[in-house]
């Protein structure tokens, strides 16, 4: 039992209001957020080029490679820690996460030992981008207006990489991105004049554009 099963709604910090709906629910899928907000990949090469050194570098110094190779994999036991620690914390944001959209805001709730419900009004929204795969797979970042602004430690690992002068609110690791952001988009279009933004670093996409419902492919 976690301080989860008590949440009056799924996800939300309260009994929604009248008048507002839940569009859609999602939660980052483990794995992917393991690789794009953890780098557990990176981690990994690092150790494997760390061992292959010192294999190297004990051979060309006279040792036989076997013993080489013995001697460099002492540093395996630091490496499957390292790389099970990311692992886990990635399994533990990824199964304590729920991203919301209603009609009239987005909610990131998240936090294992604290728990946090951030509660995003689409009024103080400027932009969104979505960044996908070719799978569908990705994530939906949010651009607030000024001076509107959330802190990078209070959001991480919810936040769009390297964009730390002005952190932006991410739904992570999305399964289907393009579907939550068909999703954002009518609801916004709804309530609020948007123009969401496909950023241009997407495999396979073109140059950036206006996302609207029609225009949004779903996967």
């Amino acid at each position: 039992m976690s301080e989860h099963d008590f949440e009056p709604v799924r996800g939300l910090p309260g009994v929604l209001p009248e008048g507002e709906t839940i569009l859609w629910q999602g939660e980052p899928r483990w794995f992917d957020l393991a690789t794009e907000a953890f780098h557990i990949r990176a981690v990994a090469g690092y150790f494997a080029a760390m061992l292959t050194w010192r294999t190297v570098d004990a051979v060309m110094h006279g040792q036989a490679a076997s013993t080489a190779v013995l001697s460099a994999l002492s540093v395996t036991p630091l490496a499957v820690a390292a790389l099970g620690l990311l692992a886990g914390m990635a399994w533990l944001n990824s199964k304590t996460t729920v991203y919301t959209i209603t009609n009239k805001r987005v909610v990131m709730r998240f936090g294992a030992a604290v728990s946090k419900a951030i509660n995003i009004p689409f009024g103080i929204i400027e932009t969104a981008a979505l960044k996908a795969g070719p799978n569908g797979a990705g994530d939906l970042a949010l651009t607030l207006k000024a001076p509107n602004r959330l802190a990078l430690l209070h959001i991480w690992p919810h936040a769009r990489p390297w964009r730390m002068a002005a952190p932006q609110p991410t739904l992570r690791a999305l399964p289907n991105a393009s579907a939550a952001a068909a999703v954002l988009a009518s609801a916004m279009q709804a309530e609020v004049p948007i123009a969401l933004m496909r950023t241009p670093d997407v495999v396979g996409a073109a140059p950036p554009r206006a996302l609207t419902p029609s225009t949004v492919a779903l996967a």
